[in-house]
Formats: C-alpha cells, structure tokens, sequence
C-alpha cells in the first residue's frame, strides 16, 4: 500500500486532535470580522498581519494572506482529518472543480489556470494528463465519467459541463459518506439547496430538471413544485428543512434581485449546521466544525477587503458575509 494511501486510512485520536483545535481556536477572527467592516483595508490588513492570520504569506497583500491562510488549513486537513472519509468531504470538491475547469480549457483551447483551485486529493497534472490523453484509469469512477461526458458532449454550455461536474461530485460524495451520518446529512442538505437554488435561477422547470444533481432528498418531482405560485410553493414547503432557504429564494425573486442571500446561505450551510449544535459536538464533529468556520473566516476576509476597496458601507459588507 502506497505510503500516501496509509496516512490516509489512518485515524488519529479524536481526543488529540480536539485538544489541537482548542488551542488554534484561539487564533479564529470571530466577531473582530465585523469590527473589520468598519475600518479602512489598510487597518485591516495591519490587524491581520499583526494577529498572524497569513503566516509565511509571499507579500502583504490581501489575496496573498488568504492563500497563506488556505495553504496552512489544507495542511491541518490533511494531517489531522479523522478519516478519509473527512478527506473526501474536505478535499475532493477541488479535484471536480480543476478538472471541469481543465475539462473548458481543452474544450475551448483557452488557458485553465487561473480558474484552477488548490489541489484535492488528485495532482493537477494527473488530471491534466489524463484529459490530454483520453485515459481516465487513474481517476475515480465518478470523475472518470464527469470528464469523458465533458469532453465527448458535443456543443455543451458552460451551465451544462457544469450540471455533469456537480451531479458527478455529490454521487461522489454521496457514496462516499453513506455510513457518516453527519457527512451523508450534509451531503444530502447540499444537495438539495444547490438544487432549489438552480431551480430559481432556471425559471423553467425543463432546464432545472437538466440541470438536477443526485446525493439529495428532493426528487424532480418535489422541484416542480418551486414553479407554481408563491402560496402553494410556502405551503408545499412549510415546516420542511428548506422553508428558510426557499423564502430567501422567494424575496430575492420578488424584488427583481440577484439570488445573493441565498447563495451565501448555501455556502454558510456547514458552518450554521455545526454552530447551531455547538454545545453537543462530540468524537471527530469538533474537526469538522473548525474547519468550515476557517474556511468561512478566510472568504469573509476576502469579502471585507474587496468591498472596501469598492467604497461599501459597513451594513452592506456586514450583510455579504459567511457564517461568522
């Protein structure tokens, strides 16, 4: 067994690692992210080099603190996930984007690399050379059927390529995380918001349904549902998992605006779920719930310098943020 495969199945102790995270926990932004929006980027920028967030960053700018921060998360992720199982729910939506990214590339003969993400589980270049020479035996059956679809679909929109990426990952997932409760309840409240989400921004019921991804609990049939009036559809939904969430969809609807609410919904999912068990997480919950909050943390830095930059009141910043 290869060296990389053994680190991988290895499971560390989840008493250690929960002692590790307490200490780092120390370092989180928490709510110093909201002072942040009241402040200039050049305050912000000196409270974060100053706090240590982006250690061993290239320069001082904004986007190279966060790519230090990421790098050094990555590396935690890696050294301190319980399972695999983590692994994949962490690291392998990376090896679907870069692939789909590489996937456009090929297709449009244009240049893949500033669309690619941090590396997953499977190298760059394996994915390069693999949709280079039409030999997928190195990838998993999930993402080996992704790219061949890809790149054997003949004048595919962008939004399709992306349907067939997105479909492949959560059966990806949805196969991986079967026997983790947690992780299957989060693959499948993924799922279903990512679909819901589509729904709204499709407008037909034709194109959500070709554009529908697997690993949920909605069926296309529950989907259709979101085309009727808004009575029937709060009526359909009331009282479900998805109430809150569809009545974003709604309001931003109504008001002729673009579906940002809910995607930054869609996007805190993991984080909210966790914090609202904050006090009851237990075994390796504790890794997960450290994890998507750096994650949020390190996007809500982003957030915060990019609107600054553009002149945003701190009530507007405040309101594009993640889970915090």
């Amino acid at each position: 067994m290869p060296q990389e495969q053994k680190k991988i199945d290895f499971m560390l102790d989840p008493i250690y690692t929960n002692g590790v995270i307490a200490v780092k926990e120390r370092a989180l932004l928490g709510e110093k992210l909201l002072r942040f929006t009241e402040m200039t980027a050049e305050e912000v920028l000196r409270a974060l080099s100053e706090g240590g967030f982006g250690s061993g960053a290239e320069s001082r700018e904004g986007e190279a603190l966060c790519q230090a921060e990421e790098r050094s998360l990555d590396g935690f992720i890696r050294e301190y996930a319980p399972s695999q199982t983590e692994l994949i729910y962490l690291l392998s939506p990376r090896d679907f984007h870069n692939a789909k990214a590489l996937v456009k590339a090929e297709k449009l003969n244009t240049d893949a690399e500033k669309m690619l993400a941090p590396e997953g589980l499977v190298p760059v270049e394996t994915l390069k050379s693999a949709i280079k020479s039409g030999d997928y035996s190195a990838l998993c059956r999930e993402l080996c059927g992704a790219v061949e679809s890809a790149m054997e679909g003949e004048e595919l929109t962008g939004a399709e390529i992306g349907a067939i990426f997105d479909g492949a990952l959560y059966c990806h997932l949805a196969a991986r995380c079967k026997f983790n409760p947690v992780l299957k309840k989060l693959v499948a409240g993924r799922a279903d918001r990512l679909n819901i989400l589509t729904a709204f921004r499709a407008g037909d019921g034709e194109l959500a349904q070709k554009l529908y991804v697997g690993g949920g609990k909605l069926k296309n049939g529950d989907l259709c549902a979101l085309f009727g009036d808004e009575e029937q559809i709060l009526k359909r939904f009331a009282k479900s998992p998805y109430e809150g969430f569809i009545k974003l969809c709604l309001a931003a609807r109504n008001r002729g605006l673009p579906l940002t609410e809910s995607e930054r919904a869609l996007e805190s999912f993991e984080a909210e779920y966790f914090a609202a068990k904050k006090y009851e997480l237990e075994g390796k919950q504790p890794f997960l719930y450290y994890v998507f909050r750096r994650r949020a943390e390190i996007q809500n830095v982003r957030i915060i310098l990019v609107c600054l930059g553009a002149g945003l009141k701190p009530q507007d910043i405040k309101s594009r943020l993640r889970a915090i």
